[in-house]
């Protein structure tokens, strides 16, 4: 064998067996009656093309798809023009329901088509409260009072709708967007007396009812907006019997969610916390005695929420302020505020501190003389002293450690200064009882 025959010699290749797997029975059958057997497809193969291959609509589908985009409405640019319009749908739709309620008063199938159309309408200038800059319009078009009018409508519905409309619009956000425009809004309502028409409204809905509680709600933010706005409303709003019904409504005893109670308490703080004139409402409207009823409860019990402890603290600070004025002073004193402020130190419940802070009101200076000598005989010092040895541990709300301490030094100073005779003897005593360690103690310290 020479190189060439070398070099192009190939062995033979042993057979390979076309299948080394021992066959399967049922395919074995299959061969021996003759049935073909399909092909299987990759997996791979089968995904990709499932990949490629387009999502089926049905021709239905392709129709509600289109008929949704043509249905779709166009997006209305509010213009003055538009809000125009608006306003004149608005009074015609009024004229109309007022129309029909004054001619079938007794069949109200044949009025309820106009007050929906009027409901609607109305819900439809919310979109007013978007361009406050241009709230003049509104003015100029008497819509305002149209609107007022109809917070006496005999269908709650239609007054309900207005408050969330009137609330949305006089939103502080909003307010502060326009000067201007919000100047305008807020001179037209007060004019009007708007917190009059609303105290009138909310006094015939029933709180037990969600839409009409929220309406309530909704009520007290349109005044607190105001007077967020203009300080001032503050006094118009009293004047027109607000502090009356807030007065009213923190006595009620109803089942209800504590929400609305606590709005009352915090727009009554507002009422009178720079006011001495409001203040002086207060006490002649018996709202003293009011605080002190809604305060007494929490003599023995804490607050069960964290809602109801808030309110709480808005009611102490609400007796806090009132006590800055002298008449309410006195009315404290009769209306035996200090014997309930006494038994809160010594039932070391939530209350106790704010009691403490409301004490430090009712007794310093000149005009706190009655009260300081009150104080010993009903046998405060034992109450006062034990907090003057160890100041208590700050609650989530109410004043801080600091704060106490400063309410209690506050209150032994005063009774110094203002307790004479066997009063005065028996604070003096106090202090040299037991080696004087009230002396020695450190809320003597530096610090006050």
């Amino acid at each position: 064998m020479d190189v060439g025959e070398l070099l192009t010699f190939q062995p033979d290749k042993p057979a390979i067996q076309a299948n080394k797997r021992k066959k399967d029975p049922r395919a074995q059958w299959r061969d021996e009656v003759g049935l073909e057997v399909p092909q299987k497809k990759s997996l791979l193969e089968g995904s990709t093309n499932a990949l490629h291959q387009p999502a089926s609509i049905s021709e239905e589908e392709k129709k509600k798809i289109l008929k949704m985009v043509e249905d779709e409405p166009e997006t209305e640019i509010v213009d003055e023009t538009s809000i125009k319009k608006m306003i004149l749908k608005f009074e015609k739709r009024s004229y109309k329901n007022q129309e029909m309620r004054i001619k079938y008063p007794d069949q109200p199938d044949k009025f309820l088509e106009s007050e929906m159309e009027l409901n609607d309408v109305i819900l439809e200038m919310h979109v007013i409260a978007t361009v406050p800059d241009l709230y003049h319009i509104v003015v100029e078009l008497n819509a305002v009072q149209s609107l007022l009018q109809l917070l006496h409508h005999e269908n709650t519905d239609i007054a309900i709708a207005v408050v969330d409309l009137l609330q949305e619009m006089t939103d502080v956000d909003t307010l502060n967007e326009s000067e201007e425009g919000a100047t305008s809004l807020i001179d037209v309502l007060c004019e009007q007396e708007v917190v009059a028409l609303l105290i009138q409204n909310i006094e015939r809905l029933d709180e037990s009812i969600k839409e009409e509680a929220d309406a309530v709600h909704n009520t007290l933010a349109i005044i607190e907006n105001m007077t967020e706005f203009r300080e001032e409303i503050c006094v118009e709003a009293v004047q027109q019997g607000l502090m009356m019904w807030l007065l009213k409504r923190l006595k009620t005893k109803l089942q209800l969610d504590v929400t609305n109670k606590l709005y009352c308490s915090e727009i009554l703080a507002i009422l009178i916390q720079n006011n001495d004139e409001n203040r002086e409402k207060l006490g002649e409207l018996d709202g003293i005695d009011v605080l002190l009823q809604q305060l007494a409860v929490y003599k023995k019990h804490d607050p069960a929420s964290p809602e109801e402890s808030e309110m709480m603290e808005n009611l102490f600070n609400c007796l806090c302020s009132a006590l800055m004025l002298v008449n309410n002073r006195q009315r404290f004193l009769k209306g035996e505020g200090l014997q309930l402020m006494n038994l809160m130190l010594r039932e070391k419940k939530q209350s106790r501190n704010s009691a403490i802070k409301v004490l430090n009101h009712a007794m310093t200076g000149q005009d706190g003389i009655d009260n300081c000598q009150k104080f010993v005989d009903i046998l405060g010092l034992r109450s006062i002293f034990p907090v003057f040895m160890k100041t208590p541990k700050r609650n989530k709300k109410g004043p801080s450690q600091n704060e106490m301490e400063e309410h209690v030094c506050s209150i032994i100073s005063a009774m110094l200064r203002n307790c004479s005779g066997q009063q005065k003897q028996r604070l003096l005593n106090k202090f040299t009882e037991n080696d004087h360690e009230k002396v020695d103690s450190s809320n003597l310290g530096y610090d006050w």
